[in-house]
C-alpha cells in the first residue's frame, strides 16, 4: 500500500528548467563572459543553484553571482514558466485522497520557494528536502531518505517520481518505487540510463496509474 509519493520539482512538477536555463546563462554571460547552451547548463546539475555557480563559475565574485541569479530568476519566472492546472489538479487529488506529498529537488530553499509562491503551491507538501538540507546531492539518496524519514512512512510505501536520471537513481538507491515521468515540455531525460519502475508521460496516465493499484 503506498502511503507517500515523494516528487522532484524542476521537470516534474513544473516546466522551470526554461528559468533555470534563462537564469544561468545570463549570470555565465555577465560574471564570465561565457555564451552557454542548456546542454551545457544541463551538465552541471545535481547540485543546488547556489553550489552550481561556486563550482563552475571562474569569476570569483560568487555572491555577487547568486543574487544575480535570483534577480533574473525571480524578475523573469511569470513569463518563462506558465501555471499547469493538470498537475495543481493531481496535487489536490492526492491530498484528498490523504496521500501524503512531498518534495526532494536539488533546487536551492530559496529558488524553490520563488517557484513555489508564484505557481500557487505553497502550503501543498507534507515534506519538502531542498539542494540546501542535504551534504550529498542526487543521485545521491540522503535528501530522499530524509524525506521518508519526516513522512514517517517505509521506504516500501513511497514512490518517487522524477525527470532524470539522477532522480532514478536515488530512488533505486532508497529502495523506493520510481516513475520516470515525461509529461512536461521540457524535461532532463529523454531516455532513462537507470530504468525507473514505471515510465509515465501524461498527468492522465499518472491519475490511471493509482487508480489501477498503483497506489
Amino acid at each position: 500500500m503506498m502511503k507517500a509519493i515523494v516528487f522532484d520539482f524542476d521537470g516534474t512538477l513544473a516546466n522551470t528548467l526554461p528559468i533555470c536555463f534563462y537564469a544561468f546563462q545570463n549570470v555565465f554571460k555577465e560574471f564570465d563572459k561565457k555564451d552557454l547552451t542548456s546542454n551545457e547548463i544541463k551538465e552541471m546539475f545535481g547540485p543546488s543553484e547556489t553550489g552550481i555557480i561556486i563550482n563552475n563559475l571562474s569569476n570569483p565574485n560568487k555572491e555577487d553571482a547568486i543574487e544575480y541569479f535570483y534577480t533574473k530568476y525571480s524578475e523573469s519566472h511569470k513569463s518563462l514558466v506558465e501555471v499547469n492546472p493538470d498537475i495543481f489538479e493531481l496535487l489536490m487529488s492526492l491530498k484528498e485522497a490523504e496521500i501524503k506529498i512531498g518534495i526532494f529537488t536539488g533546487k536551492a530553499k530559496r529558488s524553490l520557494d520563488i517557484s513555489l509562491k508564484a505557481l500557487d503551491m505553497e502550503g501543498l507538501f507534507d515534506v519538502i528536502i531542498t539542494g540546501d538540507d542535504v551534504i550529498k546531492p542526487k543521485p545521491d539518496p540522503e535528501g530522499l531518505l530524509k524525506a521518508i524519514s519526516l513522512l514517517d512512512v517505509e521506504n516500501s510505501e513511497v514512490i518517487y517520481v522524477g525527470d532524470s536520471d539522477a532522480d532514478i537513481v536515488a530512488g533505486v538507491k532508497a529502495n523506493v518505487f520510481t516513475i520516470g515521468v515525461q509529461w512536461l515540455p521540457e524535461y532532463q531525460t529523454s531516455a532513462f540510463m537507470e530504468q525507473p519502475d514505471s515510465i509515465i508521460k501524461s498527468v492522465m496516465e499518472f491519475k490511471s496509474f493509482c487508480k489501477g493499484g498503483g497506489l
